[in-house]
């Protein structure tokens, strides 16, 4: 593996964490659910059958990121249906139930959702970790894993779904959830990892004025949970070893190449660049939904990065490089360009469906971020300072 164990991970390029699922793997879990032997989700032994194939499909998908030159590997997220569920649904006193799709943003919503039903807490045993000890075992480069954000467990569940009576009070859920994250970091780190992501993006979705209005409709102002979202995120990882990186990933949904959110990033940036310890932040730029550069400015001087995700995954349309050099030189205005790195805007598959592009596409996709990178600022990976 190319990082040291006393240092934090310094790069210039990166990707998001999921991939497009190899159509193996997607046949065989398509057929094992039609026969009755595979859940939806939330099932915690696998078929033998599946599990074989998840093994094999995640090493070739390994090899393939470092044979065009990525510094970080990940799983592809090949284990999930989806980028957030699975791991929620492992958390104690987390359920996931389902119930029939609603129509958003002119897709239909998956149709389930999360029931908080007993006190949460991170169990002694959840699936994600033997899925990064996996990883791990067969990677060369650093081993990356990423799961959903504090954030995503009061975003994502409606307040009727929110059962302890305890939990009526928000602060104490807040509380309650930062510390399930908290022993999560504790548990990833005592697996071996040492880069864990957290997909926080309901911080861009209180960017959108129409999300906002829906929040303050229901009683809940829209800046105060960006207080308390990036309070819990802070809680949750304060206290992590000094050689483990954290990263953050925004971005306005990425279901099938579409999109929920829209709104500049102007609302959050004070937030999650002050009062966060986050190491590494993963910012969506492939649109003007995502609004001007200037939000940077509030990023810290020092060792902490962003990597801006002007590369989309949500078409095949190839960017090219004096392109993406021409949006960095404007970033450059607004942060030390020895802080920026670049990334996808997203993943390539939030859900095991995938976004409507190819393999072939995303292999261009991934070989633009480190010709990129490698033309910027020389190298994929960066000194620490």
């Amino acid at each position: 593996m190319i990082f040291s164990p006393q240092t934090k991970v310094r790069i210039h390029a990166d990707h998001v964490g999921s991939l497009l699922r190899p159509q193996k793997l997607k046949e065989t879990r398509a057929q094992l659910w039609e026969q009755g032997v595979l859940a939806r989700f939330g099932q915690e032994t696998q078929p033998a059958e599946l599990s074989t194939i998840e093994n094999t499909e995640i090493e070739e998908a390994v090899r393939f990121q470092e044979e065009i030159g990525l510094p970080i590997v990940t799983d592809g997220e090949f284990r999930r249906a989806y980028w957030h569920y699975d791991f929620m649904g492992g958390l104690t006193g987390l359920d996931l139930e389902e119930r029939e799709p609603e129509s958003r943003a002119g897709t239909f919503a998956l149709a389930v959702v999360p029931v908080i039903s007993d006190l949460l807490s991170f169990p002694d045993v959840h699936p994600m970790i033997d899925h990064f000890e996996f990883l791990a075992s067969v990677a060369r480069n650093t081993p990356k894993i990423s799961i959903p954000g504090p954030s995503s467990c009061h975003f994502r569940t409606a307040k009727a779904d929110i059962k302890p009576t305890r939990y009526r009070d928000t602060e104490v859920l807040f509380d309650d959830i930062a510390k399930t994250y908290a022993q999560a970091v504790d548990a990833f780190y005592k697996a071996g990892c040492r880069y864990l992501q957290m997909d926080d993006i309901f911080f861009a979705y209180l960017c959108d004025p129409k999300v906002r209005e829906e929040k303050m409709a229901g009683g809940e102002d829209p800046d105060w949970l960006i207080e308390k979202y990036a309070w819990m995120m802070n809680e949750a990882i304060k206290d992590r070893p000094a050689d483990m990186t954290i990263a953050m990933h925004l971005c306005r949904g990425n279901f099938q190449s579409n999109w929920v959110a829209e709104g500049a990033y102007d609302p959050v940036a004070d937030a999650i660049f002050n009062q966060t310890d986050v190491d590494i932040y993963f910012m969506e730029y492939d649109s003007d939904r995502a609004g001007g550069l200037e939000p940077l400015k509030f990023l810290p001087k020092g060792q902490r990065q962003v990597l801006l995700g002007f590369i989309t995954t949500k078409s095949a349309e190839l960017e090219s490089i004096d392109e993406l050099r021409r949006k960095f030189d404007e970033a450059s205005k607004f942060a030390d360009i020895h802080q920026l790195g670049i990334a996808p805007q997203c993943g390539f598959a939030s859900t095991e469906e995938g976004n409507k592009i190819t393999a072939d596409d995303q292999k261009r996709k991934l070989e633009l971020v480190v010709k990129t990178a490698e033309k910027i600022w020389g190298d994929v990976t960066a000194p620490s300072l």
